[in-house]
């Protein structure tokens, strides 16, 4: 994995997420499962988003592979700010990177690889071409 993007102002998305008491450690610290929640609230953002649907029928979306680097602690109180951007649309999969900041700070940065599944047959299912041109307009940009 590449460097740590740091500037949150390159992401497609941006949300945020309340760190709660309960996500935190022995030592005070949010605890590293938690980091693939907040950016599970990333990814929702898109895949999930009501306005602009992707998901096809009988279909949900699984993770076939994801890659966490951990930069920094993340301290309760507060909130994280997630960021999300498409690094690839394929067949009937879904490259995302996403970032993790609290108080602006890059805490952790995520690859993940978003398959479509058919609900019936267990097997991948394409995307729509609806789906694809709807996941364009958050795909990475090189600058």
């Amino acid at each position: 994995m590449e460097a740590v993007n740091s500037n949150l102002e390159d992401y497609a998305i941006i949300t945020h997420d309340k760190i709660r008491y309960c996500d935190t450690d022995r030592q005070g610290h949010v605890n590293n499962a938690v980091f693939s929640s907040f950016f599970e609230t990333g990814r929702v953002e898109i895949l999930y988003n009501n306005e602009l649907p992707i998901l096809g029928d009988n279909c949900s979306f699984v993770i076939a592979s994801i890659k966490i680097d951990y930069s920094n602690e993340i301290s309760w109180p507060g909130t994280i700010t997630i960021g999300t951007m498409i690094t690839k649309i394929g067949n009937s999969s879904i490259g995302i990177e996403q970032g993790l900041f609290q108080d602006r700070k890059c805490v952790a940065k995520a690859e993940t690889v978003i398959v479509q599944m058919n609900e019936t047959t267990r097997k991948s299912e394409s995307l729509s071409d609806e789906a694809k041109n709807i996941l364009g307009k958050y795909i990475k940009t090189e600058n």
